[in-house]
Formats: C-alpha cells, sequence, structure tokens
C-alpha cells in the first residue's frame, strides 16, 4: 500500500509538470490555460523551441546547488552502523530512496536529508532522494534548488535522464558526466510566480512521499531482522498495520 501511495503521488506532481512546463497550460492571469488559450509565445535558438514570453533559457548551475560526490578510503566502510551514512553510486537506490547498507568513518562530501542524488555514471541520470544526511561518492552527485522549489528540480532531472536515456539508445553511451558538464546542462527557466505556484502544490505531496519512504525504511529492516528469527521458529509475530494515510489532522 505504502509504495502504490508513492508512486500515485508522483505521478500527481509530473502530470502537473507535464502540463505547466510543457505542454505550457500553466495557469494565466485570468487562471485559464496559458497557451491553450493564445499565451504569447517567442522562438529561443538555445533551446531550439518555442516557450511562453517572459521565459528564458538557462544552464543546471543557475537554479541548482550541486555537490560533486567523493570516495572516502576504502578502509573506512562497514556495514556495521560506524560513523556516517554512505552512497557510492546508484547501487542501493530503490524506487525513490535509497537502502541503507554502508557507512563510512571518514566522510568527504555530503548531502543532506531532502537532497536529490543523481547518478553521474552509467546509468547516468538515475536518481533517488537522500531521506537522511550522508556522505556520497564519486558516483553520485547532491542537487537542492536555488530558487526555493525542490519538485521543479526533481523533475527537471527527471527530463534530463530522459535525453541521456534517448543518447543510450541512439548508441552514444554515456559512461560518465563531468562536473562542467553536469553545471552546464541546458534547461527552460520558467516565471518565477509560475515555480513558485508549482511548488506550493506540490511541495506536500513531495513531503509525504518522505515520510512514507521513511516508513518503508522501517519495515524493511525489521523484515530484515525479523525473518532469519522466524525462520528458525525462533520468534512469532502478530501482523499490524502501517498507516500511510494521506489525510491530516
Amino acid at each position: 500500500m505504502c509504495y502504490k501511495i508513492n508512486r500515485n503521488l508522483e505521478a500527481m506532481a509530473r502530470q502537473l509538470y507535464d502540463y505547466w512546463f510543457v505542454q505550457f497550460d500553466f495557469p494565466d492571469e485570468n487562471g485559464r490555460p496559458y497557451k491553450s488559450n493564445g499565451g504569447a509565445m517567442v522562438w529561443n535558438e538555445k533551446l531550439n523551441r518555442e516557450i511562453p514570453e517572459g521565459w528564458a533559457d538557462g544552464k543546471l548551475l543557475d537554479i541548482a546547488n550541486i555537490t560533486m560526490g567523493q570516495s572516502p578510503d576504502g578502509s573506512s566502510y562497514n556495514e556495521m552502523g560506524e560513523g556516517v551514512l554512505f552512497y557510492q553510486g546508484s547501487t542501493d537506490f530503490g524506487m525513490r530512496f535509497p537502502s541503507v547498507r554502508q557507512f563510512t568513518t571518514a566522510p568527504t562530501r555530503f548531502a543532506k536529508q531532502g537532497d536529490i542524488l543523481m547518478s553521474v555514471r552509467a546509468p547516468v541520470g538515475t536518481t533517488n532522494i537522500a531521506n537522511e544526511d550522508c556522505c556520497i561518492g564519486r558516483g553520485l552527485a547532491a542537487l537542492n534548488s536555488k530558487i526555493g522549489s525542490i519538485t521543479h528540480l526533481y523533475h527537471i532531472i527527471q527530463d534530463l535522464k530522459k535525453a541521456f536515456d534517448m543518447r543510450n539508445d541512439a548508441g552514444t553511451t554515456f559512461g560518465s558526466i563531468t562536473k562542467d558538464d553536469l553545471y552546464s546542462l541546458a534547461i527552460l527557466r520558467p516565471n518565477a510566480s509560475v515555480v513558485d505556484h508549482y511548488e506550493k502544490l506540490c511541495s506536500p505531496l513531495f513531503a509525504k512521499q518522505m515520510l512514507i519512504g521513511k516508513a518503508i525504511d522501517m519495515l524493511t529492516k525489521q523484515r530484515d531482522e525479523l525473518l532469519p528469527l522466524l525462520m528458525n521458529g525462533q520468534v512469532s509475530v502478530m501482523p499490524t498495520e502501517v498507516n500511510c494515510d494521506l489525510s491530516h489532522d
């Protein structure tokens, strides 16, 4: 049930992103879909497409704080919980959040809870969200928003992943992406008020996904701890229900 709720929340935010930032049918000053109701469009040479009047092209670094990972000394790695949670690359990525497995006692580069974790090695562009503070290795970059909208940035990264995948399908495989290339990736810069409106609508969904992700992590940990005992007949448990209700108090 928790996985299904997270997928539904993801689909809702993505659908709205597509309407507003791909089809350009964000609400105009009268609350009507912009492009469908004759909103002015202009040709942008760098993006090679029409975009709404007042919008612009830009680079990923314009809207994102980007931390490139750096791997600690290998002798500091452990799976006993000593030191700081550590992700080397996308190996432990899940549906939305990475699984806790490895730690380091000599952390180097850090990601904060809620940062987007992006793989910078094959498969380039694969993402998860950091559900707690952690150290990141050279296979990852951590991103958060410079303009106050992590939800908007998250879906921009999803679009960039599609572009990488299309190039892979065309036979140009990306084994990695450099710091300079990542910083300079071309993006569309929407009107700030549209981004702010999107963030207000979608940030509660994003926050709910974080809470559900923590519940899933808790259940996974309990399963991993109890399964060997259950298999050996050392313990028995009564079924319980984890509350993933979306209603608010």
